[in-house]
């Protein structure tokens, strides 16, 4: 009887010792990592007492955050607060500063964080891909309105402008002072909604309806666009209850004809309609240099109601102001999708680059036969359809304008959600822009396209 309770014991604590092995195994291959990177962890503001913070700069070389001794200077208050975030014992740290935080403090294997004569040890400056002339014109273009600006280079991948609205002084007084209200404010400012906001994309998908058409051969025939089409029982109308007559598919698009939109997507169904979004990237978690929320479409195969819905971008549907700016990139980039980045480079106290962004191919969206496709009937958008306001002289420009139904329109009038996508020069894209204003009322071709043309203009020296 005793031999056999010591076996069961002995048998007890095999388990448990095992139990406590393979508990201590997982912890340090997968638990490690994100707990020592934590930005709350205690041990990580100890390295930083030792280490002046590196600087931050745009890409030609203005200084947007250092360091004077502990304090953290934003030397442009507001403007980079939802790009290099904020650095705070209290808070913690997010976006650029939470993400590079051991490259700022010269933590990267090989250096140490201090030095052998007792000296605070220099972390490594940062170089982002941030045009600051245009980030600073891109936000005054916004104004005091909510919403966001996403500029990229569709080539490679670089982020030009960030901007979300509103935003906030990011620095540690400032923090200490507002952080209550800041939390508690329903305008949520803290939100980065350019990379972190989800919004019903509106006709902006479009884009990606015209991509499934063109794959499965419904770009053909002739519609009577009467304004108004019912579906399954449920009635879509155009904008403003338009009837646009008899047009084509290239029309259609131009027009932005939720007649023939919603009649495509219901031809074409939830199924094939996801497969393209996420091929666009919709339903994939993105690897960025800042927190991003994953764009969604509709999770289960849903009816020809929903199929409609789908293809106009309502329903289910929704994206970042990025994951728009992503797709508008595609066709600008011969179907392929770009990594998007914003760290364009580590270097040390000489000058020494020791950590560089190379460009590199996202996704494949489309073939080069399809983007160009859309890319034609983008620029007819821009030059006969809804999105004239982005029309520049001697420059031919693409773009997609969107007003999008939100759950405020239950209660309210005028509160959609309004869009622009485009690029320029459409023959050789050189900036891609996504401007969308939240709860704005309106169309996204008189709010949106506007802004977005501004935009190119300053990017491309034209104005």
């Amino acid at each position: 009887m005793t031999n056999k309770r010591i076996i069961r014991v002995l048998a007890m604590m095999t388990v448990m010792f095992i139990s406590l092995i393979g508990y201590l195994t997982y912890f340090e291959i997968f638990m490690t990592e994100r707990i020592s990177q934590n930005s709350y962890n205690k041990r990580q503001w100890a390295y930083e007492e030792g280490t002046i913070r590196g600087s931050i700069t745009d890409r030609t070389g203005i200084v947007l955050a250092h360091s004077d001794g502990e304090e953290r200077i934003y030397d442009y208050g507001s403007l980079y607060s939802h790009v290099i975030g904020y650095n705070s014992k209290i808070y913690g740290r997010t976006h650029i500063e939470n993400k590079y935080n051991n490259i700022l403090l010269g933590r990267d294997g090989i250096a140490q964080v201090f030095s052998l004569s007792g000296e605070k040890s220099r972390g490594y400056d940062l170089t982002l891909t941030i045009d600051h002339s245009l980030q600073r014109y891109a936000a005054s273009r916004l104004g005091t309105r909510n919403g966001a600006v996403v500029a990229l280079d569709p080539k490679t991948g670089a982020v030009l402008a960030l901007v979300s609205k509103p935003d906030f002084d990011p620095s540690n007084s400032a923090l200490i002072k507002n952080w209550t209200r800041l939390t508690e404010d329903e305008r949520a400012p803290l939100l980065a909604r350019a990379t972190s906001g989800l919004y019903a994309p509106g006709s902006t998908f479009k884009i990606i309806t015209a991509a499934a058409a063109l794959e499965n051969g419904l770009e053909g025939g002739e519609y009577d666009d009467k304004g108004i089409v019912e579906i399954g029982g449920t009635t879509f109308e155009n904008f403003g209850k338009k009837a646009n007559g008899k047009i084509d598919f290239e029309k259609a698009f131009a027009l932005s004809s939720n007649f023939v939109f919603c009649t495509l997507g219901a031809q074409l169904g939830s199924g094939r309609l996801r497969e393209t979004a996420q091929r666009f990237g919709f339903d994939k978690s993105l690897d960025f240099d800042i927190e991003t929320a994953k764009s969604r479409f509709q999770k289960s195969d849903g009816d020809e109601v929903s199929s409609a819905a789908l293809g106009i971008g309502q329903g289910e549907t929704l994206a970042t102001p990025l994951q728009m700016a992503l797709t508008a990139s595609a066709v600008a980039n011969g179907g392929v999708i770009m990594q998007p980045y914003i760290m364009q480079r580590a270097t040390d106290k000489n000058g020494e680059t020791v950590k560089e962004t190379k460009p590199a191919q996202l996704y494949r969206a489309v073939s080069p036969a399809v983007a160009e496709r859309i890319k034609e009937m983008m620029v007819k958008a821009v030059s006969s359809g809804t999105g004239t306001s982005a029309a520049i002289r001697g420059v031919k420009v693409a773009g997609k304008t969107g007003t999008a139904e939100n759950e405020l329109l239950l209660k309210e009038k005028n509160r959609e959600h309004t869009w622009f996508v485009g690029f320029a020069p459409a023959d050789d894209p050189k900036i891609v822009v996504a401007v969308m204003l939240e709860y704005s009322g309106g169309s996204g071709g008189s709010l949106c396209a506007p802004i977005a043309r501004s935009i190119m203009l300053r990017y491309l020296n034209l104005q």
